[in-house]
């Protein structure tokens, strides 16, 4: 097994990769794991590894030669998002109107939890269409607005200890497009009232569920084996109705570049970062996490190896789900027409169109690392030499 890579002062820098080479194999063994969780664990044990190939460079200068291996590109892998990120972006950029912007998010009941581990498809699409078209409803009431608004909406399922945290946050505009072409601003700066969001977000998603309970569409096992019955269905449903449900809500900076700022938190995000990982002994994985409760005070946390990788395979998205969508004037059907009709409405031009960043321009931009320069004599340039095969997979049948 590799080694960890090191830090910068010399201790021992521990990656999700590690944990994976080290632990998965016993879990692929002893647990039944889905097809795309099984896949996403294979990718991250082999991200920038030989496995993948890769290309070899070598400097004009002293003539040292450089190894570089590609990467898995799977969206679960923390070491493939911070590219993905930054030219999601970018094309963000095109879409941002000079108007202030609100964060919201939008809350599943925990009591959900153990139903969305069985039917993630199901319970993660009944989140979204609740939540948008709570959203979109709200935006269309003259009360509140009264026209279209734009929102994008991020799916994050987890919480800072990797518990499941199912929610949904969204990025509105201040203000919607009238039908009649007016932009309509949010009075005194309040976009929605919170409680009646929480309200109207409840009645949605349950509704769904009812529907998805009496069509047959989901799936009962384990903890959620009660709920093949109609009575205990229909108990499940009124407790989460007698619930209080949440939705947050928070005025954001009103500028389009700390408005990009402010999504970057949350787009192209994994379960968890190497940065949170902090050790890897005798079969148990030490990690830092965030208590809300205690004032975002940073605390540690040590989990068995094991338990904390069946934590992050329940994170793994649904083949081909997609976890970050755009309602109202966003929307793809739309999206060029009715951003320029708002744009006219609040007598703004369109933004320069900002290039897509090679690999190069990005590590420069971001990183301050200059690629092309050789690592070892800090003086030549690194010139393509050669291409290095993939290796073949070969996996291991589980008795």
């Amino acid at each position: 097994m590799p080694a960890p890579a090191q830090r910068a002062r010399g201790t021992v820098r521990v990656e999700l990769a590690d944990i994976v080479r080290a632990h998965a194999p016993a879990l692929l063994v002893n647990a039944r794991l889905a097809g795309v969780q099984q896949r996403a664990l294979r990718a991250i044990e082999r991200c920038r590894t030989p496995a993948l190939g890769g290309q070899i460079s070598q400097c004009d200068h002293c003539g040292a030669a450089r190894y570089v291996y590609h990467s898995c590109r799977n969206r679960h892998c923390p070491k493939c998002q911070t590219l993905a990120k930054e030219r999601w972006l970018a094309d963000r950029r095109a879409e941002l109107l000079p108007v202030p912007y609100f964060h919201l998010v939008f809350t599943l009941a925990h009591e959900l939890n153990a139903l969305a581990q069985g039917n993630p498809r199901a319970i993660y699409t009944m989140l979204f269409a609740a939540a948008s078209a709570t959203l979109l409803e709200f935006g269309a009431n003259p009360r509140w607005a009264g026209g279209e608004i734009a929102a994008t909406l991020v799916l994050h399922t987890w919480g800072q200890t990797l518990t499941q945290h199912l929610h949904v946050h969204a990025l509105v505009a201040g203000g919607a497009l009238a039908p009649d072409a007016r932009w309509i601003s949010p009075r005194r700066g309040f976009l929605f009232p919170v409680k009646a969001l929480s309200k109207v977000f409840r009645g949605k998603f349950l509704d769904a569920l009812s529907d998805a309970f009496a069509k047959g569409e989901l799936r009962f096992a384990g903890s959620t084996a009660a709920l093949a019955e109609p009575a205990a269905r229909g108990d499940f449903l009124a407790a989460l109705r007698a619930k209080p449900w949440v939705v947050y809500a928070k005025h954001t900076l009103c500028g389009p570049e700390q408005v990009l700022d402010y999504l970057g938190r949350y787009v192209q995000r994994v379960a968890i970062s190497n940065e949170r990982l902090l050790g890897l002994e005798e079969g148990s994985v030490r990690f830092a996490w965030r208590d809300r409760a205690q004032g975002n005070r940073r605390k540690t946390m040590r989990l068995a190896a094991d338990q904390f990788l069946e934590r992050f395979l329940l994170h793994v998205l649904p083949q081909g789900f997609m976890r970050i969508r755009h309602y109202g004037l966003l929307a793809n059907r739309h999206k060029r027409k009715r951003l320029a009709q708002a744009r006219a409405a609040l007598n703004a031009s369109a933004p320069a169109p900002f290039p897509r960043e090679s690999v190069a321009t990005f590590c420069q931009r971001v990183l301050g690392i200059d690629i092309h320069r050789c690592p070892a004599c800090r003086i030549g340039r690194l010139h393509l030499i050669g291409t290095l095969a993939p290796q073949r997979l070969c996996r291991a049948r589980p008795p």
